[in-house]
């Protein structure tokens, strides 16, 4: 019988905040257990395995995510879109460590299609209609971006950058300026 109070949102909302106290990689169904104070096999009728509650933080953190940088690109085109994205990605990796981990997840393709990562990558195909890219670099414009916040925040948040007395949010602008200015000057052989 599932106990009183305890349901897969709930579940998966802690989860969320434990994946952001302790690493997504160290959030099992027996942390989260031990957080309720009840036995691992009562939450089994709540989420069906550990690989499905972090299924659930993960739909959970692109969901979040999605929002967060929708609600930053609201009328905002070129440059500024794409220091507003940017700046929504960033902000919720460094105040979500955890669920931003989780949101890199590999999800089946159906979970997939029915997640907010669709959402993700038509927010980003709209950003880049403002710099008049066509496929095939609209494409590959998507990939450079994800690749460079993706890859900053990543080392930013790991500490990477503390060795250097240059603070991380001048070297972040200038990286937004020259994706800019990039994107304004995509080379058109490969449009």
């Amino acid at each position: 019988m599932a106990r009183a109070g305890l349901t897969a949102e709930r579940l998966t909302e802690a989860a969320a905040e434990l994946a952001d106290e302790v690493g997504f990689e160290n959030v099992t169904v027996s942390a989260l257990a031990r957080r309720f104070g009840v036995k691992d096999a009562s939450l089994y009728s709540h989420v069906k395995s550990a690989q499905d509650l972090r299924v659930r933080v993960a739909l959970l953190a692109l969901a979040e995510l999605a929002d967060r940088v929708a609600d930053a690109l609201a009328g905002r085109a070129g440059k500024d879109a794409l220091v507003a994205f940017a700046n929504a990605y960033r902000d919720y990796a460094k105040q979500h460590p955890g669920r931003y981990a989780a949101g890199q997840l590999q999800l089946d393709p159906e979970t997939a299609a029915v997640s907010a990562a669709r959402r993700h990558s038509d927010m980003t195909r709209a950003l880049l209609r403002g710099y008049h890219l066509s496929e095939p670099g609209q494409t590959d414009a998507i990939r450079l971006l994800g690749s460079t916040f993706h890859g900053y925040v990543s080392l930013e948040t790991s500490g990477a950058f503390r060795h250097h007395a240059r603070p991380a949010d001048a070297s972040w602008s200038a990286t937004l300026d020259a994706l800019d200015v990039l994107l304004r000057n995509w080379p058109r052989s490969a449009s």
